[in-house]
């Protein structure tokens, strides 16, 4: 019989796998999770696992491009006007985070989790039954012009440095691997490595079915707070009854904030609201994952067909979704595939937790021992969800981690 008990409080893709980790660790396991597991943030993704993706967001000269790229009707980076007063402490943090000892620190620190993304996951996709979802085909990034390729040599040398397996192509070289690809193309970069989920929801409904299989409570309710006691935690209030509690686990994306702020510690967390189109009946396939370093889109095919996602925009979490920025990603997808005709079947948004130096909390809450966080992955859900559950349910345990969990300590802010 288990004899110990831990609630999860999340059912995205990283709060699914927290769960699973504790579950093979001996923990009975309820999961907390306010809508049907993997439908908010883990939904929509692009659906790679970014192995390769060592690079933080925010880089040496971020500070001089921030103006621009807030007030550009085409910039990767969006910022709801009305949200400027929250959101620029985190841009001061942002802009901090860019200098470049600070961007070596966390390449090296986000690295150490990437290198052991898929071994995290292996178990339990394996015990699941849902390889059928992952294929292992790596991903091309595109660059139209010299002068876009060259502006991307800190970061490709940075990915060098890290041990990621980069091959350069000219454009007809890249147009024979990808034949769909833009003539405008001159200049790719292939990374064989990386593989993908062919439909991150499908993924997600898998590993959720096999933790139900094997004991798991899934129970619906929105998380609100907590009742303290002497060690902790004692009870999750929800929108419903209360839940006993013994070892809890925040893994609830950018929700995670408020949560872990009743618990005493604070972080600068927001919601980088991320959008996606798909177009059911393309006519053609692509052999890998396409990323646009001009366009700013990531195009990649789908169990349902293909998928094309961009465009980081920073506004409260439930704030109503701007389709004129999915309109910007099928323009963009247009030029960079000109043989994908049709309207989208569907267009989406969610949002991505993101802290402004570009790493995740993994780790014990510094004030309540039963309590543990794991949540903020920003662009990197998908790919340290499994990780980050192995991390976790070590931890639970109290066993020696995989990884040297210094960098992303709740309280490092």
């Amino acid at each position: 019989m288990n004899t110990r008990h831990a609630t999860v409080i999340g059912g995205g893709i990283v709060g699914i796998c927290c769960a699973l980790h504790l579950q093979r660790q001996g923990f009975g396991v309820r999961l907390v999770e306010r809508g049907e597991p993997g439908r908010a943030a883990s939904f929509g993704n692009s659906g790679s696992f970014g192995t390769a993706s060592c690079v933080p967001f925010a880089l040496p000269g971020v500070l001089k491009r921030v103006p621009r790229m807030l007030l550009d009707p085409e910039s990767p980076l969006k910022l709801r006007w009305n949200h400027v007063p929250r959101a620029l402490p985190w841009f001061r943090r942002f802009v901090e985070a860019s200098r470049p000892e600070r961007v070596e620190a966390i390449a090296a620190a986000r690295n150490s989790l990437l290198i052991q993304a898929l071994a995290g996951y292996a178990p339990l996709i394996e015990a699941a039954d849902a390889g059928r979802w992952v294929a292992h085909d790596g991903l091309m990034m595109t660059f139209e012009s010299e002068a876009a390729f060259a502006a991307a040599a800190y970061a490709l040398d940075l990915r060098r440095r890290n041990g990621v397996h980069m091959d350069i192509l000219d454009g007809n070289e890249a147009r024979q691997m990808e034949p769909a690809l833009s003539p405008r193309i001159v200049r790719a970069v292939s990374l064989p490595d990386v593989s993908r989920t062919i439909d991150p929801f499908r993924l997600c409904e898998a590993l959720a079915a096999d933790f139900v299989r094997r004991g798991g409570e899934i129970a619906s309710a929105e998380a609100r707070g907590f009742a303290i006691g002497p060690e902790g935690p004692v009870r999750l209030l929800t929108d419903g009854a209360p839940i006993d509690v013994e070892t809890v686990v925040i893994a609830a994306g950018v929700w995670s904030r408020s949560l872990a702020a009743q618990l005493g510690t604070h972080v600068p967390l927001e919601a980088e609201r991320g959008y996606h189109v798909m177009f059911a009946d393309p006519g053609f396939a692509l052999r890998r994952a396409v990323v646009s370093a001009d366009r700013s889109v990531s195009i990649s095919h789908m169990h349902e067909g293909i998928r094309a996602t961009g465009v980081s925009e920073i506004a409260a979490p439930d704030a109503p979704a701007d389709m004129r920025i999915a309109d910007r990603i099928t323009r963009h997808a247009r030029a960079l595939l000109p043989d994908l005709g049709g309207e989208p079947a569907s267009r989406w948004m969610g949002p991505r937790p993101s802290h402004p130096d570009s790493k995740p909390v993994i780790g014990r809450s510094p004030h309540h021992r039963n309590v543990f966080f794991a949540f903020g992955h920003d662009h990197l859900g998908l790919t340290m969800a499994g990780i980050t559950g192995q991390l976790v349910a070590e931890l639970a345990t109290g066993r020696p981690t995989t990884v040297d969990l210094e960098p992303f300590r709740p309280d490092r802010f």
